[in-house]
């Protein structure tokens, strides 16, 4: 089988680089159209609000030459004091109107841009959580979490108030361009011609802001990914004393995002400043051929108010759309940005005809590894595992043993499908694990890795996630079978106590003790142990060993083990070179055939030699 990069955002960024400014929002669209009547409520008010402010400028002109016009012409008759009346009373009537829109508009809106993002953001984390490993090894976590919150929240801006405000000043603007040509079509038809020419370099240079957008959102990840590696690693960095040295990477780190943000800004508002003065511009020198036609008795003073006003409006819309346009570029970048997370596809999935495994039996499951060959996507060259043949018996407790890189780690890896080998199967009581889904697979195995990941939770939660819906009973069950109940009861709040992030409360045998509790409640028909007792000190290792051996009955086990004195009670060691099964057999009758395991046994239980003494 052939691994594809799926994870690698590199070669999806050069695809997407090449979208047009505001295509990637297209991709917006699944999230949005289960909100379609929220839509709908939303455009009528937008729709209320944009007629409200349209008539305004209807209002005065009628208040100019109904009104003022007529007092200026015949003294102060009641007939001009009646239009003025009626004129402000009916506009505090679009004002009432106008408020009311404008109110439910930004709720509605307001509410979709909250609404939207949280779909988003479960949406991604939903995807990534299901990658492979694969996906892991070529993107840092730290980017991950940049996109689920920065890029999100751009989105959010976006959904939530630019749309809203791009359509209304779109309205404004087409409803506003009527009314001029209305008012007065000759300086309108000018006007309109001037418009055009200024958009041109206004589009243009807004593709560089789309540019420099999308580079301060890659600079942000940036700086969030090495602030998540680095503070995930803190015991090793002050170790080394290297917090000064972090703190300056992270510092050159910032500054490149606040360099990268601030030719951004200044892009952005040379392009405020060009949309400004061009459209003003044009729309003063209308004005001033405006104000010369009232002078000459080709239009009333109420016209060249209107006109004003409608100018105004169809101005201050241009001017809108050009700040919503730079706003909708970065949440474009923010798009493609998301849009690859959710693009990623795992080589890993679940079967189109799955199958289903056999009943459980009281022994456990057998495991059959035939002629299975395997090499890491991100080291195609070197086999990690080659032509590897292994039967285990259900029931059966094999060790598997061997130097560093041998494959041992790589069997597990292959046994719960992080990873499917190149060539050969993997079989679980007969079935291709393939064939399986995995929930079904690795609901069958239960694991306690040498690196233990505790969760930021108590105790009991910690344990329960063996088995969610396990009782409080049951938890501390198989926590006194794993050695684990008495130093618990010993913490503050007991089985309630916080553990830290990672685990930071406990000691590293403590927290094997607490994965090992978590797998044993799993009670699975296979069981694998990576070091399942190297933290523990000589008494915990003593009960976790006796707890491991009652908990081993009834399954199938698999065990890795550096420390040869926890495996020869094993039914089976198998030892393994180069990813190859090199012996076979029993703890004493592989020492009596004096191979690769009969040296490492030599190794560690040859008594040390006696140190001369001195003098």
């Amino acid at each position: 089988m052939t691994s594809r990069s799926t994870g690698s955002t590199k070669d999806i960024d050069t695809d997407t680089s090449r979208k047009g400014s505001l295509a990637a929002l297209k991709g917006l669209l699944p999230f949005l159209r289960p909100y379609r009547r929220q839509f709908a409520l939303a455009g009528v008010a937008l729709l209320f609000a944009a007629a409200a402010t349209l008539a305004i400028p209807a209002a005065f002109k009628r208040m100019i030459d109904l009104g003022f016009g007529a007092a200026a012409g015949a003294g102060s008759s009641v007939t001009s004091i009646e239009n003025v009346d009626a004129t402000f009373l009916a506009l505090f009537g679009v004002a009432s109107v106008l408020a009311l829109a404008t109110a439910a508009r930004f709720y509605m809106v307001s509410w979709l841009g909250e609404r939207v993002t949280a779909d988003i953001r479960a949406a991604v984390y939903r995807h990534v959580v299901r990658q492979s490993p694969e996906f892991f090894e070529t993107t840092r976590t730290g980017e991950v979490l940049s996109r689920l919150t920065t890029d999100t929240t751009l989105i959010q801006s976006v959904v939530g108030t630019s749309i809203s405000l791009a359509l209304r000043n779109t309205l404004l603007f087409s409803g506003g361009l009527v009314m001029l040509f209305v008012t007065n079509p000759k300086l309108s038809a000018i006007i309109l011609g001037m418009l055009v020419l200024v958009v041109l370099p206004i589009v243009l240079y807004g593709r560089r802001v789309r540019k420099l957008s999308r580079d301060s959102q890659d600079r942000i990840a940036d700086a969030s990914a090495m602030a998540g590696e680095i503070l995930n690693a803190m015991p090793t960095v002050q170790a080394f004393t290297h917090e000064a040295i972090e703190a300056g990477r992270f510092q050159v780190s910032v500054d490149s995002a606040f360099a990268t943000a601030i030719r951004r800004i200044r892009a952005r508002a040379t392009l405020t400043m060009l949309a400004i003065v061009l459209v003003f511009g044009s729309i003063v020198f209308v004005l001033w051929l405006g104000a010369h036609a009232v002078l000459a008795g080709t239009a009333t003073g109420g016209e060249l108010g209107q006109f004003i006003l409608y100018a105004a409006i169809v101005a201050g819309s241009v001017g809108a759309l050009s700040e919503v346009m730079g706003e909708a570029q970065r949440a474009a970048g923010a798009t493609e940005r998301l849009l690859e997370l959710l693009a990623a596809r795992s080589d890993i999935q679940d079967p189109a005809d799955p199958k289903a495994l056999p009943p459980r039996t009281a022994n456990g499951a057998r495991v059959t590894l035939d002629d299975v060959s395997f090499s890491y996507p991100s080291r195609p060259q070197s086999a990690a595992l080659s032509h590897l043949k292994l039967d285990i018996r259900a029931g059966e407790t094999v060790a598997l043993v061997g130097p560093s890189g041998a494959g041992k780690t790589t069997l597990f890896q292959l046994l719960l499908r992080f990873y499917d080998p190149q060539a050969g199967a993997v079989r679980l009581d007969g079935v291709d694990i393939r064939d399986l889904p995995l929930h079904t697979l690795r609901d069958a195995i239960g694991i306690v890795p040498q690196d233990t990941i505790i969760f930021s939770a108590n105790a009991m939660e910690n344990i329960r996630y063996g088995r969610p819906d396990a009782s409080d009973e049951q938890v501390i069950a198989v926590a006194k079978m794993a050695a684990a109940h008495e130093f618990i009861e010993r913490l503050p709040d007991g089985y309630g106590a916080f553990l830290g992030e990672r685990g930071v409360r406990l000691s590293g045998g403590q927290r094997q003790r607490i994965a090992i509790a978590r797998a044993l409640l799993k009670n699975p028909p296979l069981l694998l142990l990576d070091e399942a007792t190297s933290a523990l000190d000589a008494e915990s290792e003593r009960l976790v060993q006796r707890a491991l051996e009652a908990a081993m009955l009834g399954r199938t086990t698999i065990i890795i083990a550096h420390r040869l004195a926890t495996v020869q009670r094993a039914d089976r060691i198998v030892v393994l070179d180069d990813g190859r099964v090199v012996e076979s057999g029993t703890h004493a009758s592989l020492v009596a055939h004096g191979g690769v395991y009969a040296n490492l046994a030599a190794l560690q239980f040859q008594p040390a030699a006696p140190v001369e003494q001195l003098g």
